[in-house]
Formats: structure tokens, C-alpha cells, sequence
């Protein structure tokens, strides 16, 4: 009898969980989109309209670009779990869009780590979750190789007037952070989502070679589908942009909005600044940019998680901990 209630409490907070994660995805989602400062929901529509963005061509290729953006994802994770066990495309189809669910109204998308270590035993769990870093430091890695080359050039270009002052007052506090880090890692006290450094950078040597060349290719994929979008997007809207220019605009904004911190149902806010600011210097007006961030937003972001939320609401836990 006490095994039952016991049982029946469980399954009851759970799905409770499984609930408020749906309802708060879709409450951050719609309120992002009816009560965005910077570009009401109406103006945006009547935007997209006037633009003929919803052709039956341009949806098509969008959503196609969507698809493999999350495709090559997918296929980054099911690749990286594969060290641990093998799943299928559909598994990691599943932990994949069901986690990004989860995240949304998470800092740094950081309930994207907990969703989908609760797909795996106990015992793995510690490993996915630094599997997924892994896969994430990678995406990380490609953006800020790109950015920091485009923001160079886009410094450059448009003779951006620099405080220098700050920039060496920003560089003695990096180098002293950096002092402290590597201090850090030989007492072992310095974490990372809660890993010690040690304990991280030991989990990356032990992966073998083809492991590593195989998540950062993915991510690269990953990077040149999203920022063609972009690209592409800017096109729709009338913006007469050579490619090579556009890239380094879309580089930095990339970079810029990536290394700020935010939670993932606000980074359109954050992106949208980020974008508004760089373009600005390319005399793109504010609500063509606003609009195709926010566009970005619900192709890569939003619809994907509308998806995640039916694995999320029929997730059921690993049968040994039931």
C-alpha cells in the first residue's frame, strides 16, 4: 500500500514537472511575441506581408534550412552518445528537440543539460552531461573562430571609433581571470557546470580523435546553414548585400550575442540589439533587422520546441527508476 501512494506521488509530481515545462515554453513564447518593446507583433506580421515573405518558395526553403540546422545537431548528438551507447536517429531526435523544450526559460540553456541526462541510467548520467558540454564547446568554438575574424575586419571596415583604454583595462582583467583559472585547475577548485577544469579537459583527451573532428565539422555545418539563412533572409527583405560583406556583419552579431548571458527565450531581445547596433553601420534599417532576428527566432527556436514539447510531455523515465 505505502509502495503504491508512494508510486502514484512520483508519477504525479512528474508529470506536474513535464507540465510546467511545457506551459512555461509556451507562456515565454507568446509573451516575447505580443509584448516585445522593440517590435510589435502586428507591425511585424503586416511587415512580413508587405515583403511577401510567405510566398510558398520562400517558406519552403526557410523551413528546409531549418530542418538541417537541427538535422546536423541531432546527428552531432547521436554521434557523441555513441561513445557511451549507441541510439537511434529518433532518440536523438527526441532528447535533442525535448531539451531544447526545457531550456527555453533556463539561463545559458542550461536545462538542456538535465533533460537530456534524464533519458540515461543514473550511472551515465554524469557522462551525458559532459558529453553535451562537449558538443556545445564546439558550437562555441566555430562561432567564436568566425567572430573574432569578422569582428576584426568589421572593426577595420567601418572604423569603428574603439576606447583603447578599455580594451587593455579589459585585456589586464582577462590575463589576471585567465592567472586565476590555471591556479584554479591545479587546485582543482575552478568548475565548470559544475565539472572541475581537470575533470573536463580529462574527459576531452579521452576522446578519440575522429570523436572531436566529427563534432566540430557538425557544428561548422551547423554555423554556415544558420548565417546563410540570415543572409538569405536579408535578401528577401530587399537588402542588396554582397555575401562576403553580409558575413562579416553576421559574424560578429554571431559572436557578440553569444558571449553575453541570457536566457534562451530572451535571446532574440539580445540578438535583435546586437544586430540593430551592426547593421546600423551598413545602413539597414532597424525593422528589417528586428524582423529577421525575430524570424530566426521562431524557425530555429520556437517551432523546433513546439515539437520538443510532445517528447517532453510523453517522456517516461529510464524503467530502473520508476
Amino acid at each position: 500500500m505505502y509502495y503504491n501512494v508512494t508510486y502514484k506521488t512520483k508519477q504525479f509530481f512528474f508529470v506536474l514537472i513535464k507540465l510546467s515545462i511545457v506551459v512555461g515554453a509556451f507562456y515565454f513564447i507568446y509573451s516575447k511575441l505580443s509584448e516585445n518593446e522593440n517590435l510589435q507583433f502586428s507591425e511585424f506580421i503586416t511587415f512580413l506581408k508587405e515583403n511577401d515573405t510567405f510566398s510558398y518558395k520562400n517558406i519552403v526553403f526557410l523551413l528546409f534550412l531549418s530542418i538541417f540546422n537541427w538535422l546536423f545537431e541531432i546527428l552531432k548528438w547521436q554521434g557523441l552518445v555513441k561513445t557511451i551507447k549507441r541510439i537511434s536517429f529518433k532518440e536523438a531526435l527526441e532528447q535533442s528537440l525535448g531539451g531544447l523544450t526545457a531550456s527555453l526559460i533556463t539561463p545559458n540553456r542550461i536545462g538542456d543539460y538535465g533533460a537530456k541526462a534524464v533519458y540515461y541510467a543514473k550511472q551515465q548520467r554524469t557522462r551525458i552531461v559532459l558529453l553535451n558540454l562537449l558538443g556545445n564547446m564546439a558550437q562555441m568554438t566555430i562561432t567564436t573562430v568566425f567572430g573574432i575574424i569578422g569582428f576584426m575586419i568589421f572593426v577595420n571596415r567601418y572604423q569603428i571609433d574603439i576606447n583603447y583604454y578599455r580594451i587593455i583595462k579589459f585585456g589586464f582583467i582577462l590575463l589576471m581571470v585567465s592567472l586565476f583559472t590555471v591556479l584554479g585547475v591545479k587546485q582543482k577548485r575552478y568548475r565548470i557546470k559544475g565539472f572541475s577544469f581537470e575533470r573536463v579537459f580529462g574527459f576531452i583527451k579521452k576522446m578519440d580523435l575522429k570523436t572531436h573532428i566529427i563534432n566540430l565539422s557538425l557544428s561548422l555545418f551547423r554555423y554556415l546553414i544558420f548565417s546563410f539563412q540570415f543572409y538569405y533572409l536579408l535578401t528577401i527583405f530587399g537588402v542588396n548585400a554582397d555575401y562576403a560583406k553580409a558575413m562579416v556583419v553576421i559574424t560578429s552579431m554571431h559572436f557578440l550575442a553569444s558571449i553575453l548571458p541570457s536566457i534562451s527565450i530572451f535571446d532574440v531581445v539580445i540578438k535583435g540589439s546586437v544586430a540593430v547596433f551592426l547593421f546600423g553601420y551598413v545602413e539597414v534599417n532597424e525593422l528589417t533587422i528586428l524582423s529577421i532576428v525575430t524570424l530566426m527566432w521562431l524557425l530555429n527556436f520556437v517551432i523546433p520546441s513546439l515539437f520538443g514539447s510532445y517528447f517532453v510531455l510523453n517522456f517516461k523515465l529510464p524503467s530502473n527508476e520508476v
